[in-house]
């Protein structure tokens, strides 16, 4: 058993200390997900906060400590997608908020505001399995298994996205 499945069953039986330690190590990255889903520091925050609280008050429902990245990730999706219902309108992405998420071993923010204003304008079922695929590294079963469907459905989706992603940046790049 790892150190961190160690410390999700102590989350698990009350140990606050445990589940603060988890989502530390798991902060930064969620956070960036909620970026990339609302496109704002606010929301994010917003979507971050409610994603840890959720969690807290159900962590005693996760029955596979192995799975407490997959599981803390699927809270932020669900939690993402009924904050951008909710508010259902278009955010243009700001310079200064893209900087401020930047990442020294990406690209600079400038190359990627393309990327990232074509993935906010997908579909959320393109932009979930991408986000998860290619910026959480998820593996296609993992990612069939945190959204309960099925694998072909994930590549489908997978390659839908990617295709349209390709389709709207065409006209900016030239292809290789």
């Amino acid at each position: 058993m790892t150190e961190k499945e160690e410390l999700v069953i102590k989350a698990r039986n009350g140990d606050n200390l445990a589940f603060q330690i988890l989502i530390e190590d798991e902060q930064d990255a969620l956070y960036r997900f909620a970026f990339i889903y609302v496109r704002n520091e606010t929301d994010a925050i917003d979507i971050y906060q409610q994603t840890v609280c959720k969690a807290l008050t159900s962590i005693h429902t996760l029955k596979e400590p192995a799975y407490f990245s997959s599981w803390l990730t699927r809270i932020l999706i669900n939690v993402a997608i009924a904050f951008l219902n909710k508010r259902n309108k278009t955010v243009l992405i700001e310079q200064t908020d893209l900087e401020k998420i930047e990442d020294p071993n990406q690209p600079k923010v400038e190359e990627q505001m393309d990327l990232l204003q074509v993935l906010g304008e997908l579909d959320d079922k393109y932009k979930t399995v991408l986000l998860l695929r290619y910026y959480q590294d998820y593996q296609v079963k993992q990612i069939a298994e945190m959204l309960n469907c099925p694998e072909g459905t994930v590549k489908t989706n997978i390659r839908r996205g990617l295709k349209v992603l390709k389709n709207a940046l065409k006209g900016a790049y030239v292809d290789d």
